[in-house]
């Protein structure tokens, strides 16, 4: 066992065996204190303690798998993989059969771990696509054995109602070969029967919600669960399980064991039978000599069912509502009664799905089994009930209890058995142990000639009356003096007075407890039987599977040999169980259920004691760790506690065991404490072992801060070092730099007083040579020179002379940039003159009117922009083409300056109307557009002003002079399409017939003349309105508003 630091926490000790002191107390303390933590698991020696966390726990991933993979036991964390790795391995390496027991009681976990086991073996082993497959099958019976043997009961959602032995079977490389399924003791009580909270077997709620309308309807069953007696006509919801869905996982691992689309349909056909059996009603009468009868209530249930089995139903009614008796080797059909009919359905209710069970695991075993031949080596499982202790216990528990008290027996014998082979391969003496051998009580119930079930067999068997009351008294009677057995009768004769134990009971001191069994129902649960018409009647039906279930029905077998016994099938499976488990290593997980309520992570102390003593956890500590609590390798034991003694720290050059007893002898250790063994050393007391781990981590401690001082040393010294040689390396490059730059400094200085001394020397020698103007002139001709270069290339690369170019060489010379300026200048306005030039008079007059445009409305209104790229046209209506307009075209003889089509805002409503407008160089005309007759007709003159908006709109006041012949009804309110060109005009046609220009209001509010008076015009943006054309609204008699967009 390795040892580990947390070994010092007694109170969370990782094995059990170094408890210290040892008691109840300190072991419950240590489980509640790791279960608090976290850590579920916990050893005894090579045992594996399980506690039921009743949630998920991330400690079952691929990457967990791996860190417990081909690691030794205890050089990990106490876990479920370890046992199964240590498992595996020795079956694998060393050819040693192994066996798994998992133990516990309903809800503790036991069919979680043995799911666990299976699944990391198949993780482990070696891949390959047969080798796959055969792994998938043997994982994939689980689901089907859960939902045929498996039920929620009070104390689990998912309780086994059956004990499980699976024997996986591996060749000599360690793949899976394929596998044995044994069970036993199927509770088929809970077909007929269960107590309100719990439920039937899965398969029931799971066919019925996960089943396809067809599928039901061929089964003829209802979905609802309420309809069915054997359901207790409960609702089947249960909180966190989905029984459609666990039904298509039923299915699919079915299908991946082998098994074929007729078998699965026979197997449900069956179930469904099972199922509507509950629901046979059965109706009481008297027949003529006054016996009691009975007879089918309402016949279309059992219609149906013999519909799905192929039977006649008058032959299934007969078999359930009479029974045929032998009497003086003539054959007499007896009838029964109601409660005798509701017995016999009800037995053959539990018959069929027990057969049908034991069919199912057969098939199972069929598809996973290994071809005979084979060389193979065996790993067993054993998954099986706890041991049980209710406020009523019956036959079940009584069988139960026993087969706990031959697994406690092989368990504590194989423990003494390992232990003393070990002290005898160490070479140690072996000291006897005290424990309580539990062979006294296993006689007392399976003893041949003398123990309870032969007496209850011999009971069952006797001729004449056959009740309880006699198998209690015959115990009382052989009983009498055992120490192990009471009953209300021997306490009497030895003067006890015991109010706990009450008439019909008897008591056994089983090795976990005391428990009291009621006798009542033992005879009849014992007798198992089945009447021979119901076991005919199944054999008579054509369905093939139900059929292949009654072989004793066949007429032309009849066997007057009565079945065995329940009691002795039990007996006989468990000797040959106890045998094969004998023939294997074992392996033990016991598992813990920490409350009764199922809540996460929630520890009841006083139930895991309960549970603590019928597991005979300290039993089996004791016997662990008598004579010495701890054992290890030496090489193992020298390399953890080396560090202890200065001869073997830090290397060891001699053998292993002298080293281990050099660093035990420099320990304060008395040699009574110590044994040294072939390959292993043993410590007697937990004591010594946490000193030693004391001193161990002091040890540690003071290594530690060494190793600390002499790496900060070494981490300082080699940063000083580097740090050194990177300042020597940057002051040489430096230097060298410096150097450089003062030999180039100096190298320019030379270079520069060479150049002028030589130029002194020159000038000086050659200035008698020039005259005195030389200079200036020869700067001149340079000038002139540079400036006829600039023009001639200047004349060479001029622009486009396309008024839109904008472009102009840059000047060659800094000095030539104003005169190159004013050249760009020259010549731009020079291509405008000949771009004028070039205009015909007509694009003169509209480019004038752009212009005058830009004038008035450039950046005053939003509608100017859009109408930049519009021509203006002028004539809009087509006076000279169309002859409707021919006497406005001779109104406006050759006068016309725009002609375009407006609208007219009435004054009185703002309604719009269309206008005819006519421009001329004296008048502006208004005219009606169907009539094409002048309306009104104003001279120039009489405009005083013109009001628009700043928006984009058409909208425009035409504000008269008070004198005015024409408006006298006041101002105007038009809407031209054409308002920038229309008010362009009428500016240009002032300016040239009366040198006036045209009064101009850019505003948002303005007033209006009209005949009744003035009129208060606000003009208000609105999405209302859309494009140019603006709304009016009339606002009371003084005001107006207008709605642009």
């Amino acid at each position: 066992m390795e040892a580990t630091t947390s070994l010092l926490d007694a109170a969370a000790v990782g094995d059990l065996v170094l408890l210290d002191p040892l008691n109840e107390e300190s072991l419950l303390r240590t489980l509640q204190e790791r279960f608090k933590r976290g850590d579920i698991y916990t050893y005894i020696g090579s045992v594996v303690i399980s506690v039921n966390p009743y949630r998920s726990l991330p400690i079952y991933t691929p990457e967990t798998v791996q860190e417990y993979h081909n690691c030794s036991f205890f050089a990990v964390k106490p876990h479920i993989y370890a046992i199964a790795d240590d498992a595996y391995r020795s079956l694998r390496d060393q050819d040693r059969d192994q066996c798994i027991l998992i133990t516990g009681e309903s809800g503790a976990g036991k069919t979680e771990a043995s799911k666990l086991v299976m699944s990391y073996v198949a993780a482990v082993c070696s891949e390959g696509e047969e080798v796959d497959k055969v792994k998938e099958q043997l994982l994939q019976s689980n689901p089907v054995l859960e939902a045929f043997g498996n039920a929620k009961t009070i104390r689990n959602d998912n309780s086994s109602r059956f004990g499980k032995y699976m024997d996986l079977e591996f060749d000599f490389k360690g793949q899976p070969l394929g596998g044995v399924i044994s069970n036993y003791l199927l509770e088929k009580s809970r077909i007929v029967r269960h107590v309100k909270g719990e439920r039937n077997f899965h398969i029931f709620y799971q066919l019925l919600a996960g089943g396809s309308p067809q599928l039901l309807q061929q089964l003829k069953l209802r979905q609802d669960c309420r309809h069915y007696s054997y359901l207790n006509r409960e609702s089947s919801g249960l909180p966190g399980v989905d029984d459609a869905a666990n039904f298509h996982a039923m299915q699919d691992a079915m299908r991946i064991i082998g098994f074929s689309p007729a078998e699965v349909t026979a197997l449900l056909q069956v179930t469904a039978v099972v199922l509507k059996l509950g629901n046979v009603k059965l109706n009481g009468s008297f027949q003529a000599g006054g016996m009691e009868a009975c007879s089918i209530a309402e016949p279309q249930e059992l219609q149906e069912i013999c519909g799905l089995i192929g039977l006649d139903p008058s032959v299934l009614e007969k078999a359930l509502c009479s029974r045929t008796v032998k009497a003086r080797n003539e054959m007499v059909l007896t009838p029964l009664s109601v409660p005798q009919g509701y017995h016999s359905r009800d037995a053959l209710a539990k018959n069929i799905y027990s057969r049908l069970f034991d069919w199912l695991v057969g098939r199972i075993n069929t598809s996973i089994q290994v071809n005979p031949g084979k060389q193979r080596k065996v790993m067993g499982v054993l998954d099986i009930y706890g041991f049980e202790i209710f406020q009523d216990n019956s036959f079940e528990q009584f069988i139960i209890n026993y087969c706990n008290e031959k697994l406690q027996q092989i368990f504590i014998l194989m423990t003494l058995k390992e232990e003393q082979e070990e002290y005898v391969r160490e070479g140690i003496k072996w000291t006897p142990v005290e424990f309580f051998d539990n062979t006294i009580i296993c006689n007392l119930i399976e003893n041949s000639k003398g123990g309870i079930l032969a007496m209850l067999d011999e009971e069952c068997l006797r001729p004449g009356v056959v009740n309880e009351d006699t198998f209690l008294t015959k115990l009382n009677q052989l009983f009498a003096t055992h120490k192990h057995y009471e009953s209300r009768e021997t306490q009497n004769t030895r003067h006890i007075m015991d109010a706990s134990l009450p008439p019909h009971c008897f008591r056994i001191h089983h090795y976990a407890g005391k428990v009291t069994y009621n006798v009542t129902g033992f005879i009849e649960k014992n007798n198992d039987l089945l009447f021979r018409d119901l076991s005919q009647a199944m054999w008579a039906a054509q369905h093939t599977l139900l059929h292949s279930l009654f072989p004793e029905g066949d007429p032309q077998k009849v066997s007057l040999k009565l079945p065995p016994t329940a009691g002795f099938q039990f007996k006989t499976s468990v000797a040959t169980l106890m045998k094969n488990l004998y023939s294997k290593n074992p392996n033990y997980i016991r598992c813990i259920k920490p409350n009764e309520t199922k809540s996460a992570m929630l520890f009841t102390p006083e139930l895991v004691l309960a549970q603590v003593r019928y597991l005979g956890l300290m039993e089996n500590v004791r016997v662990r760790r008598a004579g010495y609590a701890f054992r290890q390798l030496y090489g193992s034991f020298l390399e953890r506690y080396k560090m202890l003694c200065p001869r073997t720290w830090p290397r060891w050059a001699g053998s292993e065991r002298e080293g281990a007893e050099l660093l035990l002898a420099e320990l304060p250790y008395p040699p009574e404490e110590l044994a040294f063994g072939h390959t292993k050393i043993f410590i007697r007391s937990p004591r010594t072992l946490f000193d030693m781990e004391k001193r161990r981590q002091d040890r540690v401690n003071q290594l530690v801060t060494l190793i600390q001082k002499m790496f900060r040393g070494w981490r300082c010294r080699t940063q000083y070092q580097l740090m050194r040689k990177s300042q020597i390396l940057i002051s040489a490059w430096f230097r060298g730099h410096a150097q450089k730059n003062k030999y180039k400094q100096m190298k320019r200085s030379a270079l520069l007083i060479q150049a002028y001394a030589r130029g002194w020397k020159v000038r000086r020698a050659y200035r008698k040579y020039f005259r005195s103007g030389a200079g200036a002139r020869l700067a001149n001709f340079i000038y002139r020179q540079l400036v006829q270069k600039f023009l001639v290339g200047l004349g060479r690369n001029l622009p486009s002379l396309s008024v839109m170019d904008k472009t102009w060489p840059p000047p060659p010379y800094k000095f030539l940039t104003n005169a190159n300026q004013e050249l760009r200048n020259i010549f731009d306005r020079w291509k405008c003159k000949k771009y004028r030039e070039q205009l015909t008079p007509q694009r003169r007059a509209l480019l004038q009117t752009k212009l005058c445009a830009s004038e008035l409305f450039k950046d005053k209104k939003t509608l100017y922009s859009k109408s930049l790229q519009q021509p203006f046209q002028g004539e809009y209506l087509g006076l000279t083409k169309n002859p409707k307009y021919q006497k406005l075209h001779a109104v406006a003889k050759d006068k016309l300056v725009m002609a375009e089509t407006v609208r007219k805002v009435n004054r009185g409503n703002g309604k719009t109307v269309p206008r005819l407008l006519l421009l001329t160089t004296e008048h502006l005309i208004l005219a009606d557009p169907k009539a094409a007759q002048p309306k009104t007709v104003l001279s120039l003159s009489n405009i005083q002003s013109v009001s628009v908006t700043r928006f984009s709109d058409g909208f425009l006041a035409l504000h008269l002079k008070e004198t005015s012949t024409g408006g006298n009804k006041g101002d105007f309110l038009l809407i031209s399409d054409h308002l920038i060109e229309l008010l362009s005009r009428l500016h240009q046609t002032l300016m040239d017939t009366m040198a006036q220009a045209l009064p101009l209001n850019i505003t948002d509010r303005f007033s209006t003349h009209f005949q009744k008076g003035d009129v208060a015009v606000t003009v208000v943006e609105s999405p209302q309105a859309g494009g140019t054309i603006p709304i009016c609204r009339k606002r009371g008699s003084n005001k107006m508003e207008v709605l642009v967009h």
